[in-house]
């Protein structure tokens, strides 16, 4: 028998015979985050100044897509059902902030043997006693002797309780909050594109001789400022109300938690009545007041920053673009810098080839009737850009010439949107992040406020409540300090230090790679995209969808839309 040749020998680049050190002890060693918390990973080692290895840790998205139905699982990777936030026996007490419910589909998602035994509080805004969604939501519950029914607090007639918010309460003494898109039915959860944000598990909070975690000056993305937020929020439902849950939820430690929350409670305030240091805001003065304090990634070229708002429902904002302009693009972009602004909402066309055809388009709004509508849609128009951004208009062919940047595709084209996200991106390559929101609002003055008045008050009608994130939040356990980096961290002498944390998209999965982010990083957070990049803005027959409006020609499972 023939013995088997030696495998030869491979010599290191040195030349010296030494050994190639193993990459895994290169790595850094930390402890586990707590549980729930955005899961971080050592990346691979990248070639770093002067060609030494770098290592490059990635951390998943904060935010995940929910899970689709009728979709193969390669585009359900790293997605989250109802059942998997809803489904663990040691869930105690449930509180669950929506616009719509089904209160039969919701207690279904708990685990068997603890359905019944789950304390389910059920906040909702429809509070005259003749509303339909009121006599359903009532008669459901009374079939539960676990569900309370709370009707929000609701001075604005135009104002709708539209928050999409879970809070969990434990009986390991661990409590979790869930911000998400979707409201509390089946359809929502089946398959239309939606996003949750998931908290850590919070601990209880341990005494400590500084004081409360809900200082006023807690700084901006902090867990202290997020709780101090969130209970402000809380509260403005009134003791009666949410009292027992602000008073749970005091007593536990948001310390984990890296993202800021911004919220609209029905108000009449001054914009320039108190600072954020010392209050929570509300609306689009709370969304000036983030923005203008979130650090932005140096530029080294003339490409304009690029945000986009990606929504389900464009609400009357008046005949021209003063609102749109003036006062919620400015809230976006503080700063005097040049920005581009694109605004996603699908067509017929997409929701005819939806999963579930015109029957997502119940959930999807904006009038082009009336004259009135007719000219916000004119003014819109040159910031619209399609959902899926497949559609081929008749006549035109498809170009497959090498000179456009590739499609990154994020498999949710077919799925219709009710998720609303708006993302900032560094640049027209749309490759890196500067910071990305999750949110119940869409684009309305009565979600993000009015335009400040003769009394120099902002009125805002209805409840919404989001998160954003950005990169430096995920520092090594910096929370919220996002100013503070320095050239200390320069990584060869005599260079100019590498961004420490870069925020890029993903697209299909949670987790970044190096491909998907600038190599010069040592952290790399990633966020679930929704939509492919890059965009297709409208064609000249394009239109968005209308669900107020007639839509005779049949989607792809034969039906019509007729109003």
């Amino acid at each position: 028998m023939e013995r088997p040749s030696k495998r030869a020998r491979i010599s290191s680049n040195s030349g010296n015979g030494s050994a190639t050190p193993l990459t895994s002890l290169q790595r850094a060693i930390s402890p586990p985050l707590p549980r729930g918390c955005s899961r971080l990973t050592d990346g691979e080692l990248t070639d770093g100044p002067e060609g030494t290895a770098r290592p490059v840790q990635f951390i998943n998205s904060p935010v995940q897509l929910t899970h689709i139905r009728d979709l193969p699982n390669g585009k359900n990777v790293d997605t989250v059902r109802l059942r998997d936030i809803l489904g663990d026996p040691m869930i105690r007490e449930c509180w669950q902030f929506n616009f719509l419910f089904d209160v039969d589909f919701l207690m279904s998602q708990f685990d068997e043997d603890v359905r019944a035994l789950v304390q389910v509080k059920v906040v909702h805004g429809s509070w005259r006693r003749e509303d339909s969604n009121r006599t359903r939501i009532e008669e459901s519950c009374s079939r539960y002797p676990n569900v309370e029914p709370i009707v929000a607090y609701m001075p604005e007639p135009f104002g709708t309780h539209h928050s999409k918010m879970m809070i969990l309460l434990r009986h390991d003494d661990l409590a979790q909050v869930i911000i998400h898109t979707a409201n509390m039915i089946p359809i929502d959860w089946t398959n239309m594109t939606q996003a949750a944000w998931r908290s850590p598990l919070l601990p209880l909070e341990k005494a400590s001789p500084t004081g409360s975690q809900t200082d006023a000056k807690a700084k901006i993305g902090s867990g202290a400022r997020f709780k101090r937020d969130l209970l402000a929020y809380l509260k403005a439902y009134g003791p009666k109300k949410t009292g027992s849950l602000v008073q749970q939820l005091d007593s536990y430690d948001f310390g984990a938690i890296r993202a800021a929350l911004i919220a609209s409670v029905p108000s009449k305030k001054h914009a320039s009545e108190s600072s954020s240091e010392e209050d929570t805001l509300w609306g689009w003065p709370a969304l000036k007041d983030l923005m203008s304090q979130i650090p932005t990634q140096q530029k080294t070229t003339t490409s304009k920053p690029h945000i986009v708002i990606q929504i389900s429902s464009i609400a009357t904002l008046g005949q021209t673009n003063k609102w749109l302009k003036d006062v919620f693009f400015k809230a976006l972009a503080p700063s005097p810098q040049s920005t581009t602004y694109s605004i996603i909402f699908p067509t017929p066309d997409e929701i005819r080839r939806s999963l579930d055809g015109y029957n997502s388009g119940g959930s999807i709004h904006m009038k082009t009737q009336s004259a009135a509508q007719q000219k916000q849609l004119q003014y819109m128009r040159p910031y619209l850009c399609q959902w899926a951004g497949d559609s081929i208009p008749p006549g035109q062919c498809i170009d497959l010439s090498e000179d456009d940047p590739p499609r990154r595709e994020a498999g949710r084209a077919r799925a219709a949107p009710h998720i609303k996200t708006y993302i900032r991106f560094a640049d027209s390559d749309m490759k890196i992040i500067d910071w990305a929101m999750v949110s119940s609002a869409n684009l309305s003055t009565q979600a993000w406020g009015a335009a400040t008045n003769a009394s120099g008050e902002v009125r805002i009608c209805s409840w919404e409540i989001g998160v954003v994130v950005w990169p430096e939040l995920f520092r090594d356990g910096d929370y919220g300090d996002a100013g503070s980096a320095t050239g200390s961290e320069s990584r060869a002498e005599g260079k100019s230090p590498a961004p420490d944390a870069l925020m890029v998209p993903c697209f299909r999965r949670d987790r970044p790679t190096v491909s998907e982010g600038a190599e010069t990083a040592s952290l790399v957070v990633g966020f679930r995209m929704p939509y492919d990049l890059p965009l297709t803005p409208y064609g000249v027959g394009d239109e968005p969808w209308c669900a107020t409006a007639s839509h005779p020609l049949p989607d792809w499972q034969g039906q019509s839309w007729i109003v």
